[in-house]
């Protein structure tokens, strides 16, 4: 049978890919591994814009590194943080004790390792929380328009105008500082950014075909926000968590090194910092250089990363 198209037609019925008909008149399947739409080209371009970025995969092998450094090396790594032992205070690096011991007699190492979990913790998730909520905030308040846009981004301008260093160090000694709450009180000052960013991405995305069609079907507002807009807006939502984890961190960093941080016997980098400043002229180099290098690795790895992120979205966005 021939495979030619159909004579006497304006346009071949049923055709496949190059525009043929199979032998049953049906159109043929797509060869196998083919590429789908543009959608999966967009994330393969995207993913390989990002894996040729050498800074990006350099500050995502720094984040695992201490990520299994901070969680799983206490497995491996067995000190007591809890009790102190004066007999054994600012002792230098030894066999025993590989990067000595802090004034109190804890094993630095072992204190590098329990400080790092608690600045991860505190500014991996007061980044989550804060994306999430400025996520929600921006896009509502994008997509709503008129009034309440008006009223809602006036909230953000007024929040923005008190100095948030300010705001931060007044908090801090109201409330009991723990890993709760440096949270919740570095989220409340960190969302702002996000709430303008994603409401800039909103005002834009509100007149896409699909999000119209959806309030001509009648979808309520909530629908279209969390379903159509918030969605779409996640490259730029993503960008702006990374780049909030290391300024969190930092922050934390700050706090604890004013001493209004994590307190004992819990401590975090910064704590660490803080305890080492009464002895940077006593020569005990263990006590400074280890938490000041973990924090600016950290920091620099989630800003290389969150470089690279906004590359990789950016070429999708540019084929939209």
């Amino acid at each position: 049978m021939s495979l030619q198209p159909r004579r006497g037609t304006d346009r071949p019925e049923a055709l496949g890919e190059a525009g043929f008909l199979d032998v049953t008149g049906e159109a043929a399947a797509p060869l196998a591994g083919e590429v789908h739409g543009p959608q999966e080209s967009l994330w393969r371009r995207g993913l390989s814009v990002f894996a040729e970025n050498r800074l990006a995969l350099f500050g995502a092998g720094i984040i695992v590194f201490f990520l299994l450094f901070c969680f799983v090396g206490p497995h491996f790594y067995h000190t007591d943080q809890v009790t102190t032992n004066l007999a054994l205070a600012n002792e230098p690096p030894s066999s025993a004790h590989p990067l000595g011991t802090d004034p109190t007699g804890y094993d630095e190492l072992g204190r590098l390792m329990y400080g790092g979990q608690a600045s991860l913790e505190v500014g991996i998730a007061a980044a989550i929380l804060a994306t999430v909520f400025g996520t929600l905030y921006g896009a509502l308040s994008g997509y709503v328009g008129g009034a309440l846009d008006a009223v809602l981004m006036r909230l953000v301008d007024g929040f923005l105008a008190i100095p948030a260093l300010f705001l931060l160090l007044v908090l801090s000694t109201i409330y009991a500082p723990g890993p709760g709450t440096m949270i919740l009180l570095i989220a409340a000052l960190s969302w702002l950014g996000a709430a303008r960013l994603i409401r800039g991405e909103a005002l834009s995305l509100r007149e896409r075909e699909y999000v119209q069609a959806v309030r001509v079907m009648g979808g309520s507002n909530t629908r279209a926000v969390v379903r159509h807009v918030a969605p779409n807006a996640v490259g730029t939502a993503v960008v702006f968590a990374s780049f909030t984890v290391a300024d969190s961190i930092l922050t934390l960093a700050f706090l604890g090194y004013l001493g209004l941080g994590i307190q004992p016997p819990k401590t975090d980098w910064g704590g660490m910092l803080s305890t080492a400043t009464v002895y940077i002229n006593s020569g005990y180099w263990w006590l400074l250089y280890p938490p000041g290098i973990a924090i600016v690795l950290v920091a620099i790895a989630f800003n290389f990363l969150g470089d690279a992120l906004r590359d990789a979205f950016e070429v999708r966005l540019q084929s939209r």
